[in-house]
């Protein structure tokens, strides 16, 4: 019977996958700091990146040298945000979200990942049209779906998706209202298990066997990419299942 890993060999990768989350958040409250000023209560978007680094348990120090760093404070690195697009195995479209501070080493990385997996990397505006930007506050199953529903409603939501599968929630908002409609819920005593400002597709493309295999390699790849922040499709991999 072989063993498995050692309780190290455990503790380090969990030490490295922190390590990777913790470098895309840092880039994202810098980016977000330089672009709109280092005082979260008037940034929206620095607002977002603080709570996404407060919830991965990164400590206030670190964040605020991240943000002295980005508003020029401190001496740090300049990082630019900058969109890739194209197609995975079976047509599937890809976004890549990068804030990086070498775009030739990004963009080389990222067309290499699309042609390990059988994809190709597309042209500005390829895919981009397939999908619309939109917060999302999500609530698990268990939810109260009319205290839910009433409370997004009166916070100023656009819309509330339930989940006949699993009862879970989404509570969607227009992006510039999405700080103001977490807030609403969050005094409303129904603070959502996970919200974030995303990009969801218009149309899911269904892939199963080795497509599907293919295409979550795709994804896994970029994911776990140093310099990739977000990664979005439209695969449905519910065919896969």
């Amino acid at each position: 019977m072989g063993r498995g890993p050692s309780i190290e060999a455990r503790k380090n990768a969990v030490d490295a996958q922190r390590g990777k989350i913790f470098t895309k958040v840092i880039r994202e409250i810098s980016v977000a700091a330089r672009a709109g000023g280092g005082d979260p209560n008037g940034n929206p978007r620095l607002r977002a990146a603080v709570d996404k680094g407060l919830a991965v348990n990164m400590s206030k120090d670190v964040i605020e040298r991240a943000i002295k760093k980005a508003t020029g404070e401190l001496e740090g690195v300049t990082y630019e945000e900058v969109r890739y697009e194209g197609y995975g195995a079976g047509g599937v479209a890809v976004i890549v979200d990068c804030l990086t501070d070498n775009k030739v080493r990004t963009v080389a990385d990222v067309r290499h990942a699309f042609g390990k997996f059988g994809g190709n990397l597309g042209t500005d505006g390829s895919v981009s049209f397939m999908f619309r930007k939109l917060g999302v506050l999500n609530y698990d199953g268990g939810a109260d779906e009319d205290a839910v529903t009433e409370a997004a409603i009166e916070a100023g939501a656009d819309d509330v998706v339930v989940y006949p599968e699993d009862g879970a929630i989404d509570v969607l908002t227009a992006p510039e209202a999405f700080a103001d409609v977490k807030a609403a819920m969050e005094a409303a005593g129904l603070a959502p298990g996970f919200a974030e400002v995303t990009l969801r597709a218009d149309n899911d493309s269904p892939v199963d066997g080795e497509t599907a295999e293919q295409v979550q390699k795709l994804l896994r790849w970029l994911e776990d990419m140093d310099d990739v922040q977000n990664v979005y499709s439209n695969a449905d991999f519910g065919a896969a299942a």
